[in-house]
Protein backbone atom coordinates (compact mmCIF):
# COMPACT_ATOMS: atom_id res chain seq x y z
CA UNK A 1 0.00 0.00 0.00
CA UNK A 2 1.21 3.19 -1.03
CA UNK A 3 2.29 5.60 1.99
CA UNK A 4 2.38 2.59 4.56
CA UNK A 5 5.53 1.14 5.91
CA UNK A 6 5.12 -2.38 4.44
CA UNK A 7 7.43 -5.67 4.95
CA UNK A 8 10.26 -5.49 2.56
CA UNK A 9 9.89 -8.62 0.89
CA UNK A 10 7.64 -8.34 -1.43
CA UNK A 11 9.86 -5.35 -3.35
CA UNK A 12 8.01 -3.82 -6.61
CA UNK A 13 6.67 -7.12 -7.57
CA UNK A 14 2.85 -6.02 -7.70
CA UNK A 15 1.22 -9.73 -7.49
CA UNK A 16 3.64 -10.24 -4.05
CA UNK A 17 2.31 -6.81 -2.37
CA UNK A 18 -1.23 -7.85 -3.40
CA UNK A 19 -0.56 -11.67 -1.24
CA UNK A 20 1.54 -9.66 1.27
CA UNK A 21 -1.44 -7.11 1.97
CA UNK A 22 -4.46 -9.39 1.80
CA UNK A 23 -3.40 -12.91 2.69
CA UNK A 24 0.05 -13.96 4.10
CA UNK A 25 -0.29 -14.07 7.80
CA UNK A 26 -4.19 -13.79 8.20
CA UNK A 27 -5.16 -16.65 10.53
CA UNK A 28 -7.26 -19.33 8.21
CA UNK A 29 -9.65 -21.77 9.28
CA UNK A 30 -11.03 -23.17 5.61
CA UNK A 31 -10.49 -26.28 5.08
CA UNK A 32 -9.83 -26.24 1.15
CA UNK A 33 -7.69 -22.89 1.50
CA UNK A 34 -5.26 -24.95 4.04
CA UNK A 35 -4.88 -27.67 1.27
CA UNK A 36 -4.60 -25.24 -1.13
CA UNK A 37 -1.34 -23.69 1.09
CA UNK A 38 -0.31 -27.37 1.56
CA UNK A 39 0.13 -27.96 -1.50
CA UNK A 40 1.36 -24.45 -2.91
CA UNK A 41 4.11 -24.79 -0.13
CA UNK A 42 5.07 -28.30 -1.23
CA UNK A 43 5.39 -27.05 -5.32
CA UNK A 44 7.64 -23.79 -3.88
CA UNK A 45 10.44 -26.37 -2.25
CA UNK A 46 13.53 -24.48 -4.04
CA UNK A 47 11.75 -21.51 -5.55
CA UNK A 48 10.94 -18.76 -4.75
CA UNK A 49 7.32 -17.62 -3.89
CA UNK A 50 6.64 -15.39 -6.58
CA UNK A 51 7.35 -17.54 -9.23
CA UNK A 52 4.33 -20.26 -7.33
CA UNK A 53 1.89 -16.79 -6.94
CA UNK A 54 2.33 -16.16 -10.93
CA UNK A 55 1.43 -19.72 -11.36
CA UNK A 56 -0.82 -20.00 -8.62
CA UNK A 57 -3.93 -19.44 -11.47
CA UNK A 58 -3.34 -22.57 -13.25
CA UNK A 59 -2.32 -24.88 -10.50
CA UNK A 60 -5.60 -24.42 -9.39
CA UNK A 61 -7.19 -24.95 -12.69
CA UNK A 62 -4.81 -28.27 -13.18
CA UNK A 63 -5.98 -29.64 -9.53
CA UNK A 64 -9.72 -29.14 -9.61
CA UNK A 65 -9.61 -26.06 -7.41
CA UNK A 66 -7.48 -27.71 -4.77
CA UNK A 67 -10.39 -29.91 -3.72
CA UNK A 68 -8.71 -32.81 -1.40
CA UNK A 69 -11.49 -35.21 -2.40
CA UNK A 70 -11.32 -35.14 -6.30
CA UNK A 71 -7.36 -35.04 -6.33
CA UNK A 72 -7.47 -38.27 -3.78
CA UNK A 73 -9.09 -40.13 -6.79
CA UNK A 74 -5.92 -38.90 -9.19
CA UNK A 75 -4.26 -42.06 -11.30
CA UNK A 76 -1.64 -42.16 -13.39
CA UNK A 77 -3.53 -40.51 -15.87
CA UNK A 78 -3.89 -37.24 -14.15
CA UNK A 79 -0.29 -37.25 -13.05
CA UNK A 80 1.01 -37.92 -16.79
CA UNK A 81 -1.84 -35.06 -17.79
CA UNK A 82 0.04 -32.85 -14.86
CA UNK A 83 3.53 -33.49 -16.14
CA UNK A 84 2.46 -32.64 -19.81
CA UNK A 85 1.11 -29.23 -18.13
CA UNK A 86 3.31 -25.90 -18.61
CA UNK A 87 1.43 -23.76 -16.25
CA UNK A 88 2.73 -25.11 -13.37
CA UNK A 89 5.65 -26.85 -11.55
CA UNK A 90 6.22 -29.75 -13.80
CA UNK A 91 7.71 -32.56 -10.93
CA UNK A 92 6.40 -35.99 -10.90
CA UNK A 93 7.72 -36.50 -7.10
CA UNK A 94 5.79 -32.68 -6.23
CA UNK A 95 2.54 -33.88 -8.11
CA UNK A 96 2.57 -37.69 -6.54
CA UNK A 97 2.77 -35.79 -3.25
CA UNK A 98 0.30 -33.38 -3.76
CA UNK A 99 -2.18 -37.00 -4.68
CA UNK A 100 -0.74 -38.80 -1.24
CA UNK A 101 -1.16 -35.73 1.02
CA UNK A 102 -5.18 -35.35 -0.25
CA UNK A 103 -5.76 -38.83 0.74
CA UNK A 104 -3.85 -38.48 4.10
CA UNK A 105 -5.76 -35.13 4.44
CA UNK A 106 -8.71 -36.42 3.95
CA UNK A 107 -7.61 -38.72 7.21
CA UNK A 108 -7.06 -36.12 9.34
CA UNK A 109 -10.58 -34.65 8.55
CA UNK A 110 -12.39 -37.75 9.36
CA UNK A 111 -10.00 -38.45 12.64
CA UNK A 112 -10.08 -34.56 13.96
CA UNK A 113 -13.45 -33.52 12.24
CA UNK A 114 -11.29 -31.03 10.17
CA UNK A 115 -7.58 -30.04 9.61
CA UNK A 116 -8.49 -26.78 10.40
CA UNK A 117 -8.60 -28.71 14.19
CA UNK A 118 -5.85 -30.54 13.73
CA UNK A 119 -3.29 -27.88 12.15
CA UNK A 120 -3.86 -25.29 14.59
CA UNK A 121 -3.10 -27.36 17.23
CA UNK A 122 0.55 -26.88 16.71
CA UNK A 123 -0.17 -23.18 18.03
CA UNK A 124 -2.11 -23.73 20.72
CA UNK A 125 -5.13 -23.04 18.26
CA UNK A 126 -4.05 -19.25 18.44
CA UNK A 127 -1.62 -16.95 16.31
CA UNK A 128 2.00 -16.84 17.67
CA UNK A 129 3.00 -13.42 17.50
CA UNK A 130 6.46 -12.15 16.68
CA UNK A 131 8.38 -9.48 16.97
CA UNK A 132 11.01 -8.84 14.56
CA UNK A 133 12.00 -5.79 13.24
CA UNK A 134 14.21 -6.84 9.95
CA UNK A 135 14.18 -10.08 7.83
CA UNK A 136 17.61 -11.49 9.12
CA UNK A 137 15.58 -12.22 12.39
CA UNK A 138 12.93 -14.40 10.78
CA UNK A 139 13.28 -17.55 11.00
CA UNK A 140 13.69 -20.55 8.77
CA UNK A 141 11.30 -22.98 11.09
CA UNK A 142 10.76 -23.47 15.22
CA UNK A 143 9.94 -25.96 17.68
CA UNK A 144 6.03 -25.60 16.23
CA UNK A 145 7.07 -26.17 12.44
CA UNK A 146 9.35 -29.49 13.80
CA UNK A 147 6.06 -30.81 15.84
CA UNK A 148 4.40 -30.18 12.85
CA UNK A 149 6.53 -31.78 9.93
CA UNK A 150 7.01 -34.49 12.70
CA UNK A 151 3.59 -35.37 13.04
CA UNK A 152 2.54 -35.10 9.46
CA UNK A 153 5.70 -37.17 8.16
CA UNK A 154 3.99 -39.71 10.22
CA UNK A 155 0.74 -39.49 9.32
CA UNK A 156 2.14 -40.26 5.72
CA UNK A 157 2.74 -36.60 4.32
CA UNK A 158 5.18 -35.74 1.60
CA UNK A 159 7.56 -32.59 1.39
CA UNK A 160 6.29 -31.24 4.74
CA UNK A 161 9.87 -30.53 6.27
CA UNK A 162 10.16 -28.47 9.36
CA UNK A 163 11.00 -25.28 6.83
CA UNK A 164 8.16 -25.97 4.46
CA UNK A 165 5.63 -25.89 7.25
CA UNK A 166 6.98 -23.05 8.72
CA UNK A 167 6.45 -21.09 5.25
CA UNK A 168 2.70 -22.79 5.61
CA UNK A 169 2.26 -21.26 9.48
CA UNK A 170 2.99 -18.13 8.18
CA UNK A 171 0.64 -18.06 5.16
CA UNK A 172 -2.28 -19.78 7.11
CA UNK A 173 -1.53 -16.52 10.26
CA UNK A 174 -0.38 -19.66 12.34
CA UNK A 175 2.59 -16.98 13.18
CA UNK A 176 2.72 -13.39 12.73
CA UNK A 177 6.17 -12.56 10.78
CA UNK A 178 5.09 -9.48 9.52
CA UNK A 179 7.78 -6.78 10.41
CA UNK A 180 6.44 -4.87 13.22
CA UNK A 181 7.05 -1.67 11.71
CA UNK A 182 4.81 -3.27 8.99
CA UNK A 183 0.83 -1.82 8.97
CA UNK A 184 -0.35 -5.34 8.24
CA UNK A 185 0.86 -6.57 11.84
CA UNK A 186 -0.86 -4.09 13.89
CA UNK A 187 -3.64 -5.13 11.41
CA UNK A 188 -3.29 -8.73 12.31
CA UNK A 189 -2.79 -8.22 15.91
CA UNK A 190 -6.28 -6.87 16.63
CA UNK A 191 -8.24 -9.68 18.24
CA UNK A 192 -10.97 -10.45 15.80
CA UNK A 193 -14.49 -9.27 15.57
CA UNK A 194 -16.36 -12.66 15.93
CA UNK A 195 -13.52 -14.10 19.08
Amino acid sequence: MPGKKTCPWPSNNPGMIKYHDTEWGVPLHDDRKLFEFLVLDAFQAGLSWAIILKKRKNFRKAFDNFYPARIAKYSAREVKRLLKDEGIIRNRAKIEATITNARKFLEVKKEFRSFDKYIWQFTNHGTIRNGYKSLKELPAKTKESDAMSKDLKERGFKFVGSTICYAFMQAAGMVNDHMVGCFRYKELSRPAKNS
